[in-house]
């Protein structure tokens, strides 16, 4: 390779790998297809949720998962040690309701996170074999949740991965935060969708009983502070139990954190986590996340020198390259936007393109050099 090809050729390679996971891997969630329920065989239902001071929102929860629209469920609350009148509200809530009932947490103890502690004794009170999780600031779409969630499960698949989109509001961490959930989504949905599933959001989750104690529960993970969702669905997901989900039915959508510094907590403690997946798929996400980074520092650095040398013919050829790849990932980013309910602008996509680049830069660099994964919670 002659000396005016390395650099768009170096640049060229990066953007072949964002290529590849964009018309191999995304489509595969554009080719999804909405699977409506059968009437008959609908599998009883345990929904999870899991409250720490969390009043407010269960009063506004509990009453939207008490009157969804499926034949056989309960709602079992897991009041884990709230010292703001959550328990008082919850005995009075269901001494009037027929599904909803509590369990007050009070232990903490040093070998597990006190949410991952809940998570199980819930599992362990649930009255039936399928268990769906979210939490108390979520709000489903509508009352046809449960049953959308539940039309995908089947006896080979063990596992139903959901959507839960944040709500939109003003300002930038607002949007960065809702490009970031979308563009997570369509990773973890994708590769689901592709046999590759790596994480799910506990806000959405769906999965059988016996599969949870099957694999230990969170035995491998248990001290970690988050991973009862993704670090959960990386040791039990395989090749063929895991299901999809985008029917706009079984969204189940979610308050953002508003200052910097809660988002900035809570993504620094995710990316950690990261750390514990499956070797395979930590590869495969540091292709697709490197690659991204790459692509931009490879097209800036082509930039500066085409200008600093007067070099036309390698500007033509950078914005040629970075340009067909923007293309490629807008149509095909837009398109799955419209399939997720459009949770971001579409005119806005190419800087989302940006805003990944600026967060994988500054976040991902954190997380790589990070030694430890946290371990304490509250």
């Amino acid at each position: 390779m002659t000396p005016d090809l390395i650099l768009p050729g170096i640049l060229l390679f990066f953007v072949a790998i964002q290529v590849f996971f964009y018309l191999f891997v995304f489509t595969r969630l554009l080719a999804k297809k909405i699977k409506r329920p059968a009437p008959e065989g609908c599998p009883g239902v345990s929904i999870i949720v899991c409250a720490w001071n969390e009043r407010d929102n269960l009063e506004e929860l509990l009453p939207l998962l008490d009157n969804q629209d499926y034949p056989e469920y309960e709602v079992l609350v897991l009041d884990d040690r709230s010292t703001d009148g959550s328990e008082e509200f919850l005995q009075e809530y269901c001494a009037t309701s027929l599904r909803v009932r509590t369990i007050r947490v009070e232990e903490v103890y040093g070998h597990i996170t006190p949410k991952k502690y809940a998570v199980t004794i819930g599992q362990k009170h649930a009255r039936y074999a399928v268990t769906l999780m979210t939490d108390a600031d979520c709000r489903p779409e509508g009352p046809r949740w449960i049953t959308s969630m539940a039309a995908h499960l089947t006896d080979r698949r063990q596992i139903v991965l959901g959507f839960s989109p944040y709500y939109r509001k003003k300002g930038l961490l607002n949007w960065l935060i809702r490009c970031e959930t979308f563009y997570t989504a369509v990773q973890y949905l994708s590769f689901a969708a592709s046999g590759v599933a790596y994480m799910g959001v506990g806000r959405n989750l769906m999965y059988r009983k016996d599969l949870f104690f099957a694999n230990r529960g969170f035995y491998g993970h248990s001290k970690v502070l988050g991973g009862d969702d993704d670090l959960f669905i990386n040791q039990a997901a395989t090749f063929r139990n895991v299901a999809v989900n985008i029917d706009p039915d079984s969204f189940m959508y979610s308050f953002p954190k508003t200052t910097w510094s809660e988002w900035f907590l809570q993504k620094k403690r995710h990316l950690g986590v990261g750390k514990l997946y499956r070797t395979r798929n930590q590869v495969l996400l540091g292709l697709l996340s490197g690659s991204h980074v790459w692509v931009w520092l490879m097209a800036l650095l082509n930039l500066v020198i085409g200008v600093l040398t007067h070099d036309l013919w390698l500007l033509k050829v950078t914005a040629a390259i970075f340009g067909a790849r923007w293309l490629l990932q807008w149509i095909i980013l837009g398109f799955l936007n419209t399939r997720l309910g459009a949770t971001i602008s579409g005119w806005g996509i190419p800087l989302l393109d940006l805003a990944l680049f600026l967060y994988y830069l500054l976040m991902g660099g954190r997380a790589v050099f990070r030694k430890n994964v946290v371990t304490q919670w509250r």
